[in-house]
């Protein structure tokens, strides 16, 4: 990979943390981290994603008011109107964030439609999984690195530019929400950078949502008539979501486990 890691602007000034710069009597093992770690930032700053894309200016290019605490984004799922056969949001997801077609067990999959089945009644359903954003995410726990995260609005994700691709996320979830890069990744959108070895899951759209628009998933839903999906604001009593989880019991997948997931499902 080439980076601009080189370029001797970036040693102009004496805290770039840049390995010309010379070091301060005062330094400690501390600030020593911290420089490597100043440095190996700016070295995947200039990291080429796709042509013309590089991590830095899609950095710079992200609203910088798109997470409000006040805000917590969710989706209301109702599995009556979520047909078996039906894959218009795993096409939707896929065709938005620049995702595989394929279905390589290698391949990533930020939402898949899967079959739960009630024990006592013999009751099926069909439903969407993806990653649950979850107000106690374990995966954010216990990743060493801070790559995984989540945003003040609620919305979880992974930060390529630190994620080491150790996977501890992955086996934290009790979703199976995210996915390995093992290969190259080609063909990206400019608003969704991803990377090999480095893990992923979905974003709920969070370049969509900044915008103050809607998931992929949600409107292909829509699209196709059946409104299986609804998406907003869990925290606003006017929201249609927040009405509807007030008026119907929606559950959460593994309630058990405590983890006040941002996705809810009816009929469940």
């Amino acid at each position: 990979m080439k980076t601009d890691s080189q370029n001797p602007k970036r040693c102009e000034a004496t805290s770039c943390g840049c390995a010309s710069a010379a070091p301060s009597p005062a330094a400690t093992p501390s600030s020593g981290r911290r420089a490597f770690l100043g440095l190996a930032g700016a070295g995947l700053a200039g990291v080429l994603l796709a042509p013309g894309v590089r991590l830095i200016e899609v950095a710079h290019a992200a609203p910088g008011t798109g997470a409000s605490p006040r805000v917590r984004w969710g989706m209301l799922i109702d599995t009556t109107k979520c047909a078996s056969g039906c894959t218009d949001c795993v096409s939707a997801c896929q065709t938005e964030n620049g995702l595989p077609t394929t279905t390589r067990p290698t391949d990533a999959q930020w939402i898949r439609k899967i079959e739960i089945k009630e024990i006592k009644t013999g009751r099926t359903h069909s439903l969407p999984m993806m990653c649950q954003h979850c107000a106690e995410p374990p995966c954010v726990d216990v990743c060493p690195t801070g790559a995984s995260f989540k945003r003040a609005d609620g919305i979880v994700l992974v930060d390529k530019h630190i994620c080491i691709g150790c996977r501890y996320c992955m086996m934290a979830c009790p979703y199976k929400a995210r996915s390995f890069n093992h290969e190259p990744v080609t063909d990206q959108k400019p608003d969704v950078p991803r990377g090999m070895g480095t893990v992923e899951s979905c974003t709920m759209c969070v370049h969509k949502v900044d915008r103050g628009e809607q998931p992929a998933c949600v409107q292909a839903c829509a699209a196709a008539g059946h409104g299986a999906i609804v998406f907003g604001d869990l925290n606003d009593p006017n929201s249609e979501i927040a009405r509807r989880v007030a008026q119907y019991p929606a559950r959460q997948i593994r309630e058990d486990l405590n983890l006040n997931t941002g996705v809810r499902y009816l009929g469940v």
